[in-house]
């Protein structure tokens, strides 16, 4: 069976570069694993591959939800499985690129092995049903869910507390819930070193405030307004949506987002470390993609 690769790595480590490096040298499909990627409109402040190259190398998972709607973990597992079985239909190696970690083992390892929802999520649920009623809960299950909601009676709170957990964890039902990804796994790790990667970051932010992100921060703020979002409240998108606000000043907003893009990495940094990898690869590096090529040849890919 035809490997699936993980080019993994902290925020602008290089990963889209070196896929598309792959991409030149053999028959691949590249597959965004990032939560913010999968919503529309937000471009500049994600770094998302822009329109042209996309035309010239295909991404899968970009621009495929509206930002009012929720992705899941459980969303992007089914969604990813599409993928990766088109691109080996089609005799490709599937290469999945981003920095989240969720993700990516959701993917390898199935939803089933992730933590529960949060306690906040909880509190949340139990103060809606205080104003509202189980009932009326259990009546959003079944729009939901309706196979699952049928088996619970509408006043259970622990059971139907539960289901609604699951399915903002996992996507819109439990089938499928526990299957890990099918077939052998290359996992890769782009490491640069720290002082390298904080450059990287802080070239990024002029490069995106230079293609015009303060103008798309304004279209985002006048199309939603003060909507809770979730790519709202994405890196970089949080701080410069607090200056549009007037919270803070421009310059602030700068130093704030650098400053949590930074943290953000380092989260990434301290995830990879305790992967199991093949490899990990310095961007920097003239025989980058070389590397890659070597373990998919050792891995026994067909056309390698």
């Amino acid at each position: 069976m035809i490997p699936t690769l993980f080019l993994m790595g902290p925020t602008a480590s290089g990963k889209t570069d070196l896929a598309l490096a792959l991409a030149d040298l053999l028959p691949v499909s590249i597959i965004s694993v990032d939560s913010l990627l999968v919503y529309r409109h937000f471009d500049c402040g994600s770094a998302k591959p822009s329109l042209a190259l996309r035309a010239r190398y295909p991404h899968a998972l970009i621009d495929i939800r509206e930002p009012e709607s929720v992705y899941s973990a459980g969303d992007f597992c089914r969604d990813a499985r599409i993928a990766i079985d088109l691109a080996r239909a089609q005799g490709r190696i599937p290469v999945l690129v981003g920095g989240t970690g969720l993700y990516f083992r959701a993917l390898e390892r199935g939803i089933a092995e992730l933590p529960g929802a949060s306690a906040e999520f909880r509190a949340g649920l139990s103060a809606r049903a205080e104003r509202e009623g189980w009932p009326a809960l259990h009546a959003e299950l079944e729009a939901l869910d309706p196979a699952r909601a049928r088996r619970i009676d509408p006043h259970d709170r622990q059971r139907i507390q539960r289901a609604l957990e699951i399915h903002r964890l996992g996507g819109s039902t439990q089938s499928g819930w526990s299957r890990g990804l099918d077939g052998p796994i290359l996992k890769v790790a782009l490491c640069p070193p720290r002082a390298v990667l904080h450059q990287r970051i802080a070239m990024r932010l002029d490069a995106m405030l230079a293609s015009g992100f303060l103008e798309e921060v304004e279209r985002l703020y006048h199309r939603y307004g003060e909507q809770d979002l979730p790519a709202m409240r994405a890196v970089g998108y949080r701080q410069f949506f607090s200056w549009r606000r007037g919270e803070i000043d421009l310059e602030a907003a700068k130093r704030q987002a650098l400053a949590a893009t930074r943290q953000l990495a380092k989260r990434q940094e301290t995830w990879l470390r305790a992967e199991v990898l093949q490899a990990r690869v310095d961007p920097r590096s003239s025989d980058a993609a070389a590397q890659i090529l070597k373990l998919l040849k050792e891995a026994g890919t067909e056309g390698v």
